[in-house]
């Protein structure tokens, strides 16, 4: 991006379009990757990106698009050049809601925690729950298939989409806001643009897929033995049906809330070494608090739990939810030497975390925070330094210990990205751990529909 081409720029935007490049643009959480924009643009509505994307392909600029800056491997961040950076942040309205086909149609910029509210307004649920819900948009959870905590029983962010409409990198719309559950017309162009990080396309809008909300929920905190118990709990709590959630936490997370005096209230006295938080979402004949009681009785009659809280009011409910989000921020004060985003094969799970430990500790003295969905196979394992160590002592080891994480992964058939992305971060590891034939496959997918290479470059591909 020049300055003459800025003029030009101008020429073909809304009045308020054009930003101030600031350092909520530029920076990404956890403060690893800061970016460069020779323009920040923020489109009125879809025509508006389509002139953009015109324009940046007429002159060959990259664009950057931008929902909520919340991305944690630098897909929104792109150091070595000066691109457009295009923000969906105008993009706010929900276009419809149809509650007998439990279906939502919202633009791109929609913030998740607005459309979860339109839902409960329509009496429904959109039950993509994020730690960042409160500033991460709807277009870049689509573009990174965010996962969240929701994942074991309602699916991906791919899952709940029924219909996309998205501006291609030829300047083209692609009008395919489809409200429909069968659509067997030719390729999955929706499934193709989510989870494509912005290299393919901009999502401006979707049509998203609702649920009925559970009549009675109940929520439970309890100690396990070891990871293998939890998954055996798991089974036992699938056998009833309703499981909505069931997180992993190793008894560092809560020692870091501890340590860092986040405003949450601790459910044990002492840190279990392992423990689950569940939530069940039944109908109106059933009662959680008796499934969860009789899960409890169950599990510590199979020596499984050792100890437990079930949520009696609302309140508790958020409490012990905060516990579990909160962690993140608990890990981000301390300052990790990897964060480690995973997905296992769930029976390969409890043998991953003693050996993958074992090894790590066997090179150097570290702390491991092993927290996640559980339910569904995806752990956050990250890597802490010892007490009384600082980060920077243990930067240099960085790579060889993502290696060995990464090792271990791969080992068991599994995935080194499971919800965060590839972004810039992890462009090496798809390289290295990669189908070749599906890279093959990626890469002609890639030219074909961004022959001028400046939809996001450098993300995902290299």
């Amino acid at each position: 991006m020049t300055a003459p081409w800025l003029d030009d720029l101008a020429g073909v935007l809304s009045d308020g379009a054009l930003r101030q490049a600031g350092p909520a643009y530029l920076t990404e959480p956890r403060g690893t990757w800061a970016g460069s924009a020779g323009a920040v643009v923020a489109p009125r509505d879809t025509a508006e990106v389509a002139r953009v994307i015109r324009f940046a392909g007429e002159r060959r600029i990259a664009v950057v698009p931008w929902g909520g800056g919340t991305g944690l491997v630098g897909g929104q961040t792109m150091p070595d050049a000066a691109p457009i950076l295009l923000s969906l942040e105008r993009m706010t309205a929900i276009r419809a809601v149809h509650p007998a086909e439990n279906v939502m149609v919202a633009e791109a910029g929609c913030i998740l925690a607005d459309i979860q509210n339109a839902a409960a307004d329509a009496g429904l649920l959109f039950p993509l729950s994020l730690a960042s819900e409160g500033t991460a948009r709807i277009g870049g959870c689509l573009a990174t298939n965010a996962g969240g905590v929701n994942v074991l029983r309602y699916g991906n962010a791919r899952e709940l989409c029924l219909g996309l409409e998205a501006v291609l990198p030829s300047g083209e719309i692609l009008h395919g806001l489809k409200r429909l559950r069968k659509d067997n017309t030719g390729y999955d162009l929706r499934g193709l643009l989510i989870g494509a990080e912005g290299t393919l396309g901009v999502i401006t809008a979707a049509a998203l897929r609702l649920h009925p909300v559970p009549a009675r929920a109940g929520t439970a905190m309890l100690a396990v033995r070891d990871p293998g118990a939890a998954l055996d709990l798991l089974s036992m709590a699938q056998a009833g049906g309703g499981v909505s959630a069931f997180e992993l936490m190793s008894g560092q997370g809560m020692r870091f809330l501890a340590e860092t005096g986040l405003p949450v209230r601790l459910p044990f006295d002492a840190a279990p070494d392992w423990s689950v938080l569940l939530e069940l979402g039944l109908g109106p004949g059933e009662d959680p608090q008796t499934r969860l009681e009789d899960l409890f009785a169950e599990g510590h009659g199979a020596g499984l739990v050792s100890d437990g809280v079930i949520a009696q009011s609302e309140a508790q409910r958020r409490d012990l939810w905060a516990v579990r989000e909160t962690i993140p921020e608990a890990n981000r004060r301390i300052g990790a030497i990897v964060s480690n985003d995973i997905s296992l094969p769930l029976s390969t799970i409890p043998d991953f975390i003693a050996r993958c430990s074992a090894r790590l500790r066997a090179e150097t003295d570290l702390r491991i925070n092993c927290f996640g969905h559980l339910g569904d196979g995806n752990l956050h394992y990250n890597l802490f330094p010892a007490e009384g160590r600082r980060t920077s002592d243990e930067q240099g080891r960085a790579a060889d210990l993502r290696a060995i994480v990464d090792e271990e992964v791969a080992a068991r058939d599994g995935s080194f990205s499971a919800e965060h992305g590839i972004g810039r971060l992890k462009v090496a590891e798809l390289e290295r751990y990669g189908d070749p034939a599906g890279l093959t496959a990626m890469r002609a997918i890639k030219s074909a529909l961004d022959p001028l290479a400046i939809m996001n470059p450098g993300a995902v591909l290299r």
